[in-house]
């Protein structure tokens, strides 16, 4: 009875909740919180959508998954990984931040709770074991310089152009460094170094909010933001007035478009279901034809926005101290100018923004989530249905691999399938609270487990703090500098980045490691939708092990002068005899390589044509399908035909039990079935009176 409560309510098992087990959950979990909130921030971004967002899922997800989880050190939230994965799968449905993002980014954390507690429930967990670890090295590293490389544009100061293609986005960065924002870099520079240094003095303290404190302070004190809101008519010169402004109706028209093909899926996809084929592929070819208009607006907006925040302006009054922007013109001696220097920031509504420094974090709403079913956009479940199993797998993998690292020094034991349940129902949770798709995180986790975190009271007690942080301290987050939060996500996924396992993996599969090399390339070229390059990696795996499945290690063996047997062509060996041939197979016997048993069987009466016997040597065949039974059916018969026994020695019990269910033990002759390989070639030498 105790066992299927703590099964179905495995917090149970935190109980009796002693003093000192509440005191270290109370020190680790205000600890960990200190590191949450800033980093859920910055998560929240790297997934397209407000700040806000990342602290909705610090909560009500936190509690559920440390409810239902099996690792007690295990802290559920915002990670950087699936944060990606979530925005590169939304971005080619709406826009980054618009209320339909958000609404995806909910939708699709639903979807990946529902496949997680899916796979755990009927215990799939072991689905996984087809990310092998070249793929999943190969995919984190590219994914981690994908996502640390994406900050670079909040470092510098400059935009990030998102489009189809990531590296193409990120040369336009490097391009736009001539014009990046000095004080901006100066911030990213000091707090990288800053919480670097904190880390070296003391790997306790939480320098991630130390950091986040006091540059917050230094940028409110000296108005690092500096922003002004203008109309078009406050520009001198006109054809830049006119270049914002088709800038800015250019950008509603790809808002627009990106709702329309929305809609026009969804409309063929109804059809679909109602199998009018004709109406279905009319919509979809419109649907088609809007995309590719879409895709050229994108990239014209992106080449504007790139020139507009590549103009300078200079701000001046006029004698009836009207303020006046210029850009390249030269400032008439009627105005008195001012010295700083702006750039376009973005259009507020029919407001141009320019700003003379850099950007910060901005109003963060205060207050809880308020409870709301998730709006299910069911045209968009098939399309997102690949991103959203692969961001189950990668986010279970993460969670699990933490929970069994932290384990192995804790003794605790891990459940696969009730981690997945407690990850799956955490992200249904979340759903209804406002919250993105969220996962195990390595750095959280690893903090608790330092400072003595004895059960999941310490992820409520952090959930609890980030309560109290949208209650009543939300409105001191406004001047957080926005590089300082890419700081914060760099740091934390170039930590992620592996070089040594691939090549451990090159001098122990090769091809392994081949298919994780390309595994990383494909997942840098095909960003930001790096879903697809572990799927190809998962594919290639797959094609690589029933390659390998359907040659399996076979040959003719011979002893060698220590007496073992070994491969004749591979030791250069002669043969044990001419008149019986033994053959080593080493696989198990299905429809995917009967016919590369037959070659080796066939190969060796061929190459002994005056051998008596063919001895299989099956210690290596684990099992047998009807097609490996069907097959050895016939080879007996034909080499009968030739006068040539069929003899099998060291199968395994469950490989004997399918000869005598099917009758083909007693077909072949129980005589011609031997324990091991030695009283076989013992009994076949002295049958054929050799030594």
């Amino acid at each position: 009875m105790k066992q299927l409560l703590i099964s179905l309510f495995p917090f149970i098992r935190w109980f009796p909740l002693t003093g000192d087990k509440v005191r270290s959950d109370l020190i680790a979990g205000i600890t960990v919180a200190l590191i949450l909130v800033p980093q859920s921030m910055a998560y929240a971004q790297l997934a397209g959508l407000p700040v806000v967002y990342g602290l909705y899922a610090s909560f009500i997800p936190v509690i559920i998954a440390s409810l239902w989880g099996s690792s007690s050190q295990l802290h559920t939230g915002p990670v950087a990984m699936l944060s990606l994965m979530s925005a590169a799968a939304l971005i080619p449905f709406a826009t980054p931040g618009s209320s339909q993002f958000i609404e995806l980014s909910i939708m699709l954390a639903f979807m990946v709770g529902v496949l997680r507690l899916a796979l755990g429930i009927f215990q799939l967990g072991s689905i996984v074991n087809l990310l092998s670890s070249p793929v999943i090295v190969g995919f984190t590293n590219a994914a981690a310089l994908i996502i640390g490389l994406s900050q670079l544009s909040k470092i510098i100061g400059v935009p990030f152009p998102r489009t189809d293609s990531y590296l193409t986005d990120l040369w336009r960065v490097l391009t736009q460094i001539p014009e990046m924002h000095f004080l901006t870099l100066v911030f990213a520079i000091g707090a990288w170094v800053a919480i670097a240094g904190l880390r070296r003095i003391k790997a306790t303290l939480p320098g991630v909010l130390i950091v986040v404190v006091l540059t917050t302070l230094i940028s409110a004190f000296t108005g690092f933001e500096n922003k002004v809101a203008i109309s078009p008519d406050q520009f001198h010169n006109k054809h830049t007035a006119e270049l914002l402004g088709t800038y800015a109706t250019t950008k509603n028209r790809i808002d627009e478009l990106i709702t329309q093909v929305a809609d026009l899926r969804r409309q063929a996809k109804d059809y679909e279901a109602q199998e009018d084929i004709n109406n279905a592929a009319s919509l979809s070819a419109q649907a088609d034809v809007v995309n590719h208009e879409l895709s050229i607006l994108k990239s014209e907006n992106t080449v504007r926005l790139i020139n507009i925040h590549g103009i300078s302006f200079t701000a001046a009054r006029d004698q009836d101290n009207a303020l006046v922007f210029f850009d390249s013109e030269i400032i008439p001696d009627t105005f008195s100018v001012e010295e700083k220097v702006w750039r376009f920031s973005k259009i507020d509504e029919q407001n141009i923004v320019l700003s003379s420094g850099g950007d910060v974090v901005g109003v963060v709403p205060e207050g809880l989530p308020s409870f709301g079913t998730p709006t299910i956009e069911w045209s968009l479940v098939i399309a997102l249905l690949p991103a959203a199993l692969v961001m189950a797998l990668i986010g279970f993998m993460e969670a699990t691999s933490i929970s069994k690292a932290i384990a192995s020094s804790t003794g605790e034991r891990v459940d696969a399938s009730k981690e997945l349940v407690g990850q799956g129902l955490a992200n249904i949770a979340g759903s209804f609270f406002g919250s993105f798709t969220v996962s195990g995180s390595f750095s959280r986790s690893a903090v608790a487990a330092k400072t003595g975190a004895k059960t999941g009271l310490f992820a409520i007690i952090s959930a609890a703090t980030v309560v109290i942080v949208l209650l009543f301290f939300t409105s001191y987050l406004y001047h957080l500098p926005q590089a300082v939060l890419a700081v914060i996500v760099m740091m934390a996924v170039f930590g992620l980045i592996r070089i040594k396992p691939l090549t451990q993996a090159w001098k122990v599969d090769r091809v392994g490691a081949v298919i994780g090399i390309i595994t990383f390339f494909a997942t840098l070229i095909m960003a930001p939708s790096i879903a697809n390059g572990i799927l190809l990696g998962v594919v290639l795996t797959v094609v690589h092990f029933l390659v390998a499945s359907m040659q399996p290690r076979a040959e003719i063996v011979s002893r060698k002068p220590d007496g073992t047997l070994g491969g004749i062509k591979s030791h250069n060996l002669e043969p044990i005899s001419t008149r019986f041939v033994p053959v080593r197979f080493d696989g198990a016997l299905t429809f995917t390589n009967v016919a590369y048993f037959e070659d080796i069987i066939l190969e060796a009466q061929r190459d002994f044509p005056e051998a008596k016997s063919i001895l299989v040597l099956g210690s290596g065949i684990n099992s047998i399908d009807a097609s490996g039974e069907e097959k050895i059916r016939e080879l007996n018969e034909r080499l009968d035909e030739l006068g040539v026994k069929l003899i099998f020695s060291g199968l395994k019990f469950q490989v004997v039990k399918l000869f005598i269910l099917s009758g083909l033990m007693d077909e072949i002759g129980r005589a011609k079935f031997y324990p091991n390989k030695e009283k076989a070639l013992e009994s076949l030498q002295a049958e054929y009176q050799e030594n």
